[in-house]
């Protein structure tokens, strides 16, 4: 007689907005920060959004109990870390690891984009210049207007960005260090990962891993909620293929979740301290509906055009943005409530900002200030 399969039950529990919010915290290290080294925190959130050289470092603040920014830097520089385009079309900071497999489960996406560029592209063999390019920056690290100019020396009536648009789509390019380095500059030269880390290119991995580990950061989630994420389509078969691993709920809105088993879900109110996160820090980007995170009052309030805030969690939502700004030896860090705090919540929100100021500049003084919203529309 066969074996039977264990199947997990099927949950029919409704899940509310603030029980999500507690479970996708806890799995984002933001319930309670963590004694994780930085690398296995980074390996835990699948990468850290890295669309400017800064946040990475305030993301894992935000998340470890001892972080130092050298930590993530060491990594960065002896290349155990790297940042490179992968989930959404945007920079990430990814493990030497995950970077050679997240990068080829979307790499289909990517090219996709290029659709939006065929006029630009018109009379461009794309396969010439994907070994063009790659036999460019292999040579060196190129910055992006030498790659360009290269390119449009062999097709010069493409489009020029359209080109370099194409590079990044159809080659792994990873933005070599020490760009992205704490305490340094420098602009911005590309190569691909393989060259960089001295190894070979993985194959494109299947997804169901990809989905659990996503899961155990960033959990219940539903399949569009993935697919937000990745940047992904067409992922529901895989969910399917999973179901009989999973349990399941619903949101207040009716809406199918899936988790892990074993995933921490914790009490609704559990408290959650302030958290100061950067501009687009994937707690706040990894889900399609952003309520657990972001209150339906607050959408949109974090951020204008291509402009972001840094955004400060107060009881676990999006309730403050922030910045900081430097006059000689003092950091300014403003805040700007988007509702008058209690006072027990101000004085959380100024302990947490002191702190961060500590650790994360070498500012002799600090000057912590609550705000008008009308200070971030500069």
């Amino acid at each position: 007689m066969a074996a039977k399969t264990h199947r997990p039950a099927a949950h029919s529990e409704v899940l509310s907005t603030r029980a999500l919010n507690r479970a996708t915290l806890d799995r984002q290290l933001l319930l309670r920060r963590s004694p994780m080294a930085a690398k296995d925190a980074v390996t835990h959130l699948l990468g850290l959004q890295a669309q400017n050289t800064k946040p990475p470092y305030f993301q894992l603040y935000a998340r470890l109990a001892d972080f130092d920014p050298e930590e993530l830097s060491a990594l960065m520089e002896s290349r155990e870390a790297v940042r490179i385009v992968t989930l959404r079309s945007t920079l990430h900071t990814h493990t030497a690891d995950d970077a050679l497999t997240l990068r080829p489960l979307v790499q289909a996406a990517r090219e996709r984009e290029l659709k939006g560029f065929r006029r630009g592209l018109e009379g461009v063999d794309l396969d010439r210049l994907a070994a063009l390019a790659r036999e460019l920056v292999e040579e060196r690290p190129r910055p992006v207007r030498e790659l360009r100019d290269e390119l449009l020396a062999h097709w010069p009536d493409a489009e020029p960005l359209a080109l370099t648009v194409a590079a990044r789509c159809l080659l792994p390019l990873v933005q070599v260090t020490p760009r992205g380095l704490w305490g340094r500059s420098g602009q911005v030269a590309l190569t691909t990962v393989e060259h960089w880390l001295d190894r070979s290119a993985e194959p494109a991995p299947a997804p169901d891993a990809t989905v659990l580990r996503y899961l155990g950061a960033f959990g219940p989630a539903s399949v569009m909620d993935f697919q937000s994420w990745a940047g992904l389509t067409r992922t529901k078969e895989v969910f399917e293929r999973l179901r009989p691993r999973l349990l399941t709920f619903r949101d207040e809105r009716g809406v199918e979740l899936f988790d892990l088993p074993d995933a921490p879900r914790p009490d609704p109110d559990t408290p959650a301290a302030p958290r100061f996160l950067p501009e687009f820090d994937n707690v706040l980007l990894g889900h399609a509906d952003r309520a657990r995170v972001i209150p339906e009052v607050n959408k949109g309030r974090n951020g204008k055009g291509n402009q972001a805030y840094g955004s400060v969690l107060v009881d676990g939502f999006l309730d403050a943005l922030w910045r900081v700004e430097r006059e000689g030896d003092t950091a300014i860090l403003t805040v700007q409530p988007l509702r008058k705090p209690t006072r027990e919540e101000r004085t959380g929100i100024t302990e947490e900002a002191a702190r961060m100021l500590t650790v994360m500049t070498d500012a002799t003084d600090h000057d912590i200030r609550f705000g008008t919203f009308l200070d971030f529309e500069d």
